[in-house]
């Protein structure tokens, strides 16, 4: 797992996939992953198909990452405010060209149970349950 390209291997700035994070736990298709420093690109490539990751900042869940079957991001829920909406997504691999207005959206049903899903799991982890 890493930024961009990681599908070929190396990001664009040169950087070999799965050197930018590295993972914490993987309770079915969600890998929960961390940056491995503070300038650490942002996840828009993986190598598994249709990939779920949660990035882990300070030990809590900051966002959920959705890949394709292309293996390119799809879209991103963040769980911080953003325009008065936490948590939203954007859609799209850039970040927000597949929303309907180019702004972040209110979270469907089924990214709200997946947000549910991704938290619990992470809580049981952190009690040292799973």
């Amino acid at each position: 797992m890493g930024g961009r390209g990681a599908s070929s291997g190396t990001s664009k700035s040169g950087n070999a996939y799965g050197s930018q994070y590295h993972s914490v736990l993987t309770v079915g298709n969600v890998r929960y992953v961390q940056k491995n420093s503070k300038s650490s690109e942002t996840l828009m490539e993986t190598m598994t198909h249709g990939r779920v990751y949660a990035v882990v900042d300070r030990g809590e869940v900051k966002s959920v990452v959705y890949f394709d079957n292309q293996s390119k991001r799809s879209k991103q829920i963040d769980l911080a405010d953003h325009h008065g909406m936490s948590p939203h997504t954007h859609v799209g691999y850039l970040h927000n060209e597949g929303s309907p207005n180019g702004k972040p959206m209110r979270l469907s049903t089924d990214e709200r149970k997946m947000v549910d899903r991704v938290l619990s799991d992470w809580e049981q982890y952190k009690q040292g349950k799973t």
